[in-house]
């Protein structure tokens, strides 16, 4: 634990209690006063003064009558009102369904956060359209109508466990996508999203592979009402995990050496993953008319986020164009609609963010993720700090001067304050910035706290409380105002994606030095997809290595040159 506040109220020791032990935050907690809340204020003021004028003017005999108790408990019981007004305006002028993504009827006792977040975010960064909203209560009917333990569910595992592989296109009108859970935390929120929105697209059923040690339940809550999206414990196909290019089920083989024959399958396997074959990149193109139609079962193996590349196929684009008329709002939305994190991971949020966060005039995240070195390194820190003073995210700081120390100022009630959440595996960056602004003053006089909520030094994936730990902090940077990202991670991906905020991503430097811009501000919010066809969806050219150039709305990554991300930028 490494959660330091740079001030006067004591040293790092006197705060060196765990963050997990921080009292239990007011679940509906703002950080900005809207300006209804603001002539709210105002009216509360002039009300309260008018009500003081009235009590202080008022007979004695009004006051100490025989009803004095009840005299008392309706002054105060009004004063209390007057003042509470304030809060109920902010409080109703948020909107907990999120523009209608959500739905209500969900336990709020179970799953906190699906009905809280709004308190802690800034306004919806993107409205999610009419059709959107319309397509998810169908896919929510679906979900409870064909989802496990129901009749349609029992009737194709049982299918799938006998091999019987006829024609299913119309069989109870269910068809399913199964999931693979592997990698790290982030490339699984990624996939994850993204598969759903394939879901969605070709009316399938989405259910998850919980991952080894069952981290999914610990991690989400369920997103879809009167049913659950986690595979049942006994799907037939025993190895799915196992399932590799190779499969007599991958789609590169049925399409390539079957010639889109599926006749004697069970399932269909997309291996999407960042190192796919272009043979097993077709399933891009595949428009859900040609053989995947005939499959009642598909299985998919991705730890990135694979929307980018759907966008690729024009049997899609009409229907995309509908459900996201801004671009760059497919994994903001989806994340925001399929994403609500479980009560223990929630708490460990809002009891950071209230504590060391809330109050603070802007808040800064900054994400650090070294691909190359298990030890810190100064180049990083060097690019960190070139990048915050390039784009003007953290403040100068003053000089000492030869024989002595610079005076401190003196502190003034109009000081910004700026809170730095830094996110990584190591704590000598977060050391190295906190003791920065320790030593020496800031040049304009603002107030910096810096903290770093957990540093565990490797990355473990499916460890309980790692993966834990680690979703918390991408939600705190989610929580941010700006934000700082490591190019190439997919935690910064998921970080940045979920707040609706466009980072300021860092090039990764390949030479051992820091890269010159050390950052950019990126064209989206949108994560970047490592690996899309690269070749003309509608010719199927597999062996021609050519990105097309006329897909809409697809733009190269910054910080992977051979990615794509989606962008409203044309």
């Amino acid at each position: 634990m490494d959660t330091t506040e740079i001030s006067t109220k004591g040293s790092r020791d006197d705060e060196h209690s765990s963050w997990l032990e921080v009292e239990d935050a007011v679940p509906f907690t703002r950080t900005k006063t809207t300006k209804a809340a603001t002539s709210v204020k105002r009216w509360s003021t002039v009300v309260n003064a008018t009500l003081l004028v009235l009590i202080v003017t008022m007979p004695p005999l009004i006051i100490l009558g025989s009803r004095l108790g009840a005299s008392v408990v309706w002054i105060k019981s009004t004063v209390a009102g007057i003042g509470s007004q304030r809060e109920n305006v902010v409080e109703s002028k948020k909107d907990v369904l999120l523009g209608g993504l959500l739905v209500p009827g969900f336990d709020e006792q179970s799953c906190a956060s699906r009905y809280q977040s709004t308190f802690y975010y800034k306004n919806m960064t993107r409205q999610p359209s009419p059709y959107l909203i319309k397509r998810l209560r169908e896919q929510e009917a679906l979900q409870r109508r064909c989802g496990p333990g129901t009749e349609p569910y029992i009737r194709a595992s049982e299918r799938i466990r006998t091999g019987a592989t006829t024609d299913v296109d119309h069989i109870d009108g269910c068809s399913y996508l199964v999931l693979i859970s592997y990698r790290g935390l982030g490339n699984r929120i990624l996939a994850a999203t993204s598969a759903f929105l394939y879901a969605l697209l070709t009316d399938r059923v989405l259910l998850m592979d919980p991952g080894y040690g069952d981290t999914l339940p610990r991690l989400f809550c369920e997103p879809f009402p009167g049913t659950t999206w986690l595979l049942p414990r006994d799907f037939p196909v025993s190895n799915f995990k196992d399932l590799n290019e190779s499969a007599p089920e991958a789609y590169g083989n049925v399409a390539v050496n079957r010639s889109g024959s599926v006749s004697g399958l069970r399932f269909v396997y997309l291996h999407l993953d960042h190192g796919a074959s272009p043979a097993n990149l077709l399933a891009y193109c595949d428009d859900h008319r040609e053989f995947l139609h005939r499959a009642q079962w598909a299985v998919l193996r991705a730890d990135q986020y694979i929307a980018a590349g759907i966008f690729f196929n024009p049997a899609y684009r009409d229907e995309l164009d509908r459900l996201f008329p801004r671009k760059d709002a497919v994994f903001y939305l989806l994340s925001r609609y399929l994403l609500h994190p479980t009560n223990e991971i929630w708490g460990m949020v809002t009891r950071f963010y209230n504590a060391y966060m809330k109050d603070a005039d802007e808040r800064l995240g900054i994400q650090i993720r070294v691909f190359d070195s298990n030890k810190p390194l100064q180049r990083i820190l060097d690019q960190v700090l070139a990048c915050t003073a390039q784009e003007h995210l953290l403040p100068g700081v003053v000089r000492k001067k030869e024989g002595g120390g610079v005076p401190p100022p003196i502190p003034t009630a109009g000081a910004r304050s700026k809170a730095v959440l830094i996110t990584g595996l190591s704590s000598w960056y977060h050391d190295n910035i906190r003791e920065m602004y320790w030593k020496s003053a800031t040049a304009g006089g603002e107030v910096v706290s810096v903290h770093q909520p957990s540093h565990e030094g490797y990355q473990r994936w499916f460890h309980g409380d790692h993966d834990v730990k680690a979703l918390a902090e991408i939600y705190l940077l989610s929580l941010t105002d700006r934000i700082v990202t490591s190019g190439w991670s997919t935690f910064g991906y998921a970080g940045t994606g979920l707040g609706g905020l466009t980072p300021y991503i860092m090039f990764r430097g390949l030479d051992g030095l820091v890269p010159s811009p050390p950052c950019t501000k990126a064209m989206s919010m949108e994560p970047c997809s490592f690996a899309v066809p690269h070749f003309d969806c509608t010719k199927k050219e597999i062996d021609r290595d050519v990105i097309q150039v006329d897909v809409p709305h697809v733009r190269a990554c910054e910080d992977v040159f051979w990615g794509v991300k989606l962008t409203d930028t044309v």
